[in-house]
């Protein structure tokens, strides 16, 4: 048999020929896992992860293990068995090489190469542009415009929705809002310095100065505070447009900072969280992340 051409035309070894041949069956069979909605380390809650623990690993009245990978997006049927059997395949801190194990999808703790597989199909993440004038409650003692008032049929359809820190009613842009309790938490602890980005209209034309003092640090009544960054865009007929970044949560940060420095806020809109970015999203209304910007905010969080 005359060994294959190569693409320039001349014979291809029959060496050669072999070793491209492995190498294409072992492509074939390989599966790239992180296409699916995964996380890498993700934390799972105490109480979760007895309750994953203290139970059977087989469930009865449960799903087929590779039925819930394929749901998940990780692989085919065929090809999660193939996981299975290699030994990739973990359900509650155990590695599963037999077929036929039944889980329970909503309680199971899986993962594939020691990546989380995220199957509680429960959990919802939403981007939210809030416009101006809104609380950032899901409900008001005193019946103001509320982030509730916009989502009411989701709560009403059952979904316990968090918002992710909060503006102030004069703020617009972005806010997340989740039924992930853990995330939530996380996303507004300290210790994780998730990056907010404003754009501020304020009086008073900005110059370098400001820039280095923002970043140096500007001390307020309840301690220093200071940018990661800051850009200035734009300075007309007195007023300046400002880019402001900063991981500090405190309390009308970006507003008492810009006005200790001499440059009252006029108006303030947040429009990235970490990764996530408002864009042109239109005010007061929803959109779900997609599994780029979740998976790069449980990774900020170390989750």
């Amino acid at each position: 048999m005359t060994p294959p051409a190569r693409r320039d035309g001349t014979p291809e070894s029959r060496r050669a020929a072999q070793s491209r041949q492995t190498r294409a069956k072992q492509r074939a069979t390989e599966l790239f896992v992180p296409s699916a909605t995964t996380t890498k380390r993700q934390h799972v809650p105490a109480d979760r992860a007895n309750q994953a623990a203290d139970q059977p690993l087989h469930q009865s009245g449960g799903v087929r293990l590779q039925k819930v990978l394929a749901q998940a997006g990780v692989a085919s049927r065929r090809m999660a068995e193939k996981l299975i059997d290699e030994g990739r395949v973990e359900v509650n801190g155990q590695i599963v090489i037999t077929q036929g194990l039944r889980v329970d999808p909503n309680t199971a703790i899986i993962r594939v190469d020691g990546v989380r597989i995220r199957v509680d199909e429960d959990l919802v993440y939403f981007a939210f542009n809030k416009p101006r004038g809104l609380q950032s409650t899901m409900s008001d003692d005193l019946g103001r415009p509320c982030i509730g008032d916009i989502v009411g049929e989701k709560i009403a359809a059952g979904q316990r929705l968090f918002h992710v820190g909060r503006l102030d009613a004069d703020t617009e842009g972005l806010l997340l809002l989740t039924n992930d309790g853990e995330l939530a938490n996380r996303l507004m602890h300290p210790r994780y310095e998730v990056t907010k980005t404003y754009m501020a209209t304020v009086m008073g034309e900005a110059d370098n100065r400001l820039v280095k003092a923002l970043t140096r640090g500007i001390e307020l009544d309840d301690g220093p505070a200071k940018a990661d960054a800051v850009k200035i865009i734009d300075v007309f007929q007195g007023r300046s447009l400002l880019v402001v970044t900063l991981h500090e949560g405190r309390k009308h940060i970006v507003r008492r900072m810009l006005k200790t420095a001499g440059f009252p806020v006029e108006r303030l809109v947040r429009t990235k969280i970490h990764t996530v970015q408002l864009g042109e999203q239109t005010p007061g209304t929803l959109r779900a992340l997609n599994d780029s910007e979740l998976r790069s905010l449980y990774k900020v969080v170390e989750m």
